[in-house]
């Protein structure tokens, strides 16, 4: 298989002892939590049918739209404590499941993205690619840098060992600085907007 030189499989056991992947583990677990709270508020709502679409939606908005990998570490971390394969591989995949998703809602049923404010907003970007898609190419970039960091740390038993994140994180901060720009801009569009005030960008 293509991705078994980069295989490694960390131990059960190593999720519990190494403070690197403990700490993997334990942000997994909140995001699940996370997850499942908005889940079941959503299928309060709308019904379990609408609100799987709508927190699937809502994942995939923070897939393109965060510079962070929370959203693809969902599934890229359980891939890799049950195969080994690398991080980096299912965050790949999540871009291409969140586009998917994306690509059929905009064009078939684009009122499910009126259901909530952050689906709202990410329709907003979706629907105007300047200057708007900039957000989402900068969250590729830290995305990857960030899953690129997520793999060290299940590389690694402790924090003192991550060179990749230690060389760097000043790049990821200025990433994640200019998407805040960005991402301010994008908001108060929107605000402006809502109260009919028009200022081309």
């Amino acid at each position: 298989m293509w991705f078994k030189k980069n295989v490694n499989k960390p131990k059960i056991s190593e999720l519990l002892t190494h403070e690197t992947k403990k700490h993997s583990l334990i942000k997994f677990i909140g995001l699940v939590v996370i997850v499942m709270c908005y889940f079941t508020y959503m299928s309060v709502k709308l019904g379990t049918e609408g609100g799987i679409l709508v927190t699937c939606l809502t994942w995939s908005f923070f897939v393109f739209c965060t510079p962070i990998a929370d959203a693809g570490f969902l599934l890229a971390f359980p891939v890799r404590v049950l195969t080994g394969i690398r991080m980096m591989y299912t965050q790949i995949f999540s871009f291409f499941l969140a586009l998917g998703l994306n690509l059929y809602i905009f064009f078939h049923t684009p009122e499910t993205y009126n259901t909530t404010v952050i689906l709202k907003l990410f329709y907003q970007i979706l629907s105007q690619p300047f200057p708007f898609w900039g957000i989402m190419i900068l969250s590729l970039v830290g995305t990857l840098l960030s899953i690129y960091f997520g793999d060290e740390l299940v590389d690694v038993s402790s924090h003192k060992q991550r060179e990749k994140y230690h060389r760097h994180i000043n790049k990821h901060q200025v990433i994640a600085l200019v998407f805040l720009i960005g991402a301010t801009i994008i908001l108060y569009n929107s605000l402006l907007k809502k109260l009919g005030v028009d200022i081309p960008l």
